[in-house]
């Protein structure tokens, strides 16, 4: 199955870029839009100078539990730069959400509990809540992690976004709010 196969059956609908938008990514961000993949893995993610952004992570269900999101994180931690990624929030409906946000804790993810994140999909038209989870290997204020994660809503998300999807995602200011008062490391 092709690489956008498996995310695409994996994702929500609201949270899929298409196909289009993540191609031209590879293609015309290949300097910082990168691409790991074999036959039970498909990551897509960002690496900038002074963080890494993960756009998707999908290990397949046979895989699941034999440590490859595991070591995929692992190789990106090498970097010594703080990891950023967007996930839902627990539906307890739906225990893959809680079995994802248990994934990212055992691995020493944290939720920035300053930044709220709501991000209206131009394929569904759906207003969707996620949550920003972060690892550093240092103390990082939550501030820094919503000014990179601005950076990456417009370098990434909307990236082209009216070419391809015949108009604009909201501006990041309205998508992303940033709480001081709820920020521990301030």
């Amino acid at each position: 199955m092709h690489w956008y196969e498996k995310l695409n059956r994996y994702f929500p609908d609201e949270e899929m870029k298409s196909r289009e938008h993540i191609e031209l990514l590879l293609k015309e961000k290949d300097d910082i839009y990168k691409k790991s993949e074999d036959s039970f893995h498909v990551m897509m993610y960002v690496e900038m100078e002074d963080f890494t952004f993960i756009d998707y992570l999908y290990v397949s269900k046979e895989a699941r539990g034999k440590g490859i999101g595991s070591r995929l994180l692992d190789d990106l931690k090498k970097r010594g730069c703080p990891i950023i990624l967007e996930v839902e929030p627990v539906d307890y409906d739906d225990t893959d959400t809680r079995k994802r946000q248990r994934f990212y804790e055992r691995e020493g993810f944290q939720h920035a509990e300053s930044i709220g994140y709501s991000r209206k999909s131009l394929d569904t038209g759906e207003r969707s809540q996620l949550e920003i989870l972060y690892w550093s290997p240092r103390v990082e204020s939550e501030e820094s992690i919503y000014e990179n994660m601005r950076k990456m809503y417009n370098l990434i998300h909307r990236y082209k976004d009216e070419e391809i999807y015949g108009e604009a995602y909201e501006d990041a200011e309205k998508a992303l709010k940033y709480h001081r008062s709820k920020d521990k490391t301030t």
